[in-house]
């Protein structure tokens, strides 16, 4: 996992006056909205004896810890303690660590690391996204396993016509060869443009849309860092944009939070049909995630084969590596890790970020 980057962490309309709980990155976070409507976000543990925030209430634009009742202000600073005489003085180490958060494309976007606002990667662009010509919905998918496996997935070119043989890679089975092509470098991450050639429909959905048997597709497969993929595929009329954050919000749990957007088809009505045929597409896919070893991809190159289809893969663990090594690498600590999800599996009301 990464630091210094933008995580788009829950949906914009999830968040509300109520404090809600958000896992990612092997931690908590607490999020709300103050009286003016704008997103706070704290660590969802109070500094006193490590309770979730979440689980308080607001008072203003304040946050009352459950359990002492702490009281701590929006910049994480403690402003009462109910069990002190107001004449003691708060100790200075009240405060909890707070976040700095942005709203775009529908999410809470929030940044978590070191570095000034000047020098901060930008978030990935969509500009679809307010494009009327473009109809968009949302969709989160949960695969368990790391997240690095799961977007390595949505990268792989060569998988279509394996995994996907009875959905949306069917009519790539008779010639399942992908032809040479070049990586190019993008801001913060790395792309390549393939053409397929469907030799029949594909079975499900999307063979409605299809006017011929025999069609090319073609694709622009985009990482943005630190954890974002981008697949616009096009073949005549029907074009589409799959932009998915694959959050992380342990070592074994990936959220897949994703933005689906069409040119054609664009009635709100049909989406329940689309998001069907998604969640067939995206379980094929999560069985074959969920069964790789190890469960994080591995640092070094040499650990596995690799051949020429793989590029796009292989430049993305090289420009992951890269940050690693610079020092831009998050060290889950697991005794806390664990401690989490015990913590989870025994409060069901607690709110995580699927």
């Amino acid at each position: 996992m990464l630091k210094n980057f933008w995580y788009a962490c829950e949906s914009s309309l999830a968040i509300t006056n109520k404090p809600k709980q958000v896992v990612m990155l092997n931690q908590r976070f607490v999020l709300y909205r103050d009286s003016q409507g704008q997103v706070v976000a704290l660590k969802d543990q109070c500094p006193h004896r490590g309770a979730a925030l979440s689980l308080g209430w607001l008072e203003g634009d304040s946050i009352r810890c459950p359990y002492h009742g702490w009281k701590f202000r929006a910049d994480g600073k403690c402003v009462e303690i109910p069990a002190n005489d107001p004449e003691v003085t708060i100790p200075r180490k009240a405060c909890i660590d707070t976040y700095t958060v942005q709203e775009k494309y529908g999410f809470v976007w929030l940044f978590y690391g070191d570095l000034p606002p000047q020098q901060r990667p930008p978030i990935p662009p969509l500009a679809e996204f307010e494009d009327p010509s473009w109809h968009h919905f949302f969709l989160d998918f949960q695969v368990n396993t790391h997240y690095t496996r799961v977007l390595e997935n949505s990268l792989d070119m060569s998988h279509l016509p394996i995994v996907h043989a009875n959905s949306i890679g069917s009519g790539f089975a008779e010639n399942p060869r992908i032809e040479d092509y070049k990586v190019q470098h993008e801001n913060w991450g790395v792309s390549a443009e393939v053409n397929y050639y469907n030799h029949t429909k594909p079975k499900g959905l999307f063979s409605h849309f299809f006017r011929k048997k025999q069609s090319e597709v073609n694709s622009k497969i985009t990482f943005y860092l630190p954890n974002i993929t981008r697949v616009e595929s096009g073949s005549g009329a029907v074009k589409i944009i799959n932009y998915a954050i694959h959050l992380p919000v342990d070592d074994n749990t990936t959220i897949s939070k994703r933005i689906l957007l069409r040119q054609f088809f664009r009635f709100a009505w049909a989406d329940r049909l689309f998001i069907n045929y998604y969640n067939k597409i995206y379980t094929e896919d999560k069985l074959v995630s969920e069964s790789q070893y190890p469960r994080v991809v591995p640092t070094s190159l040499a650990q596995e084969i690799h051949v020429p289809s793989d590029a796009l893969q292989i430049a993305y663990r090289q420009l992951r590596q890269k940050y690693l090594a610079i020092g831009w690498g998050i060290n889950a600590n697991q005794s806390e890790l664990n401690e989490l999800n015990r913590y989870q599996a025994k409060s069901p009301d607690v709110v995580s970020v699927n």
